[in-house]
């Protein structure tokens, strides 16, 4: 999963979008395409939780027999893995970190990757929807991937979100 000086970060959902990987976690840098086996992409929310910063479900994995779940392995230093654990909000119980074999064009890595507690489902907001296809775009992801993706049903949350901070940066 890591060297000395980096690991491997399997991202699936917003993760995808290069620009808002980096807002937290700059030095990631792209390595490939994969896929992980025997889970299926889901979105919801945390337990009791009603609301997130992306005014609907986010994304997470589920153990789904014959599924699979594309997504994008990123080679990130060790001194961003509290940041990107941050993000993903492990000290407040809402992800655990895992470990998941990503099938690539290489061979087979051991990744690190974030699984969602006590999930509830909840349809995604338009911008969360936004940001996982144009990662999925950005990355070269199978394009019946990236229409499935395209497909997914919204909420129709029309205000603001973190889309809006990567806006800004894109400016």
């Amino acid at each position: 999963m890591s060297s000395s000086a980096c690991f491997w970060y399997f991202a699936y959902g917003s993760n995808l979008l290069k620009e808002r990987l980096q807002l937290k976690n700059p030095s990631a840098v792209f390595h490939c395409i994969g896929t992980i086996q025997d889970y299926r992409l889901n979105f919801g929310l945390w337990g009791d939780c009603t609301d997130c910063g992306w005014h609907g479900g986010v994304a997470t994995i589920q153990e789904s027999d014959g599924e699979e779940v594309w997504g994008v392995v990123w080679r990130i230093d060790n001194a961003h893995l509290n940041s990107l654990d941050r993000q993903e909000q492990v000290h407040e119980g809402v992800y655990s970190p895992i470990e998941v074999r990503v099938d690539t064009e290489e061979g087979s890595l051991l990744c690190r990757t974030y699984k969602m507690n006590n999930f509830r489902p909840c349809i995604p907001s338009p911008q969360y929807k936004q940001v996982v296809c144009l990662g999925a775009q950005q990355n070269g992801l199978p394009q019946n991937y990236i229409q499935k993706l395209q497909t997914l049903e919204t909420n129709k949350y029309t205000g603001t979100s973190i889309l809006d901070q990567i806006t800004d940066i894109k400016k």
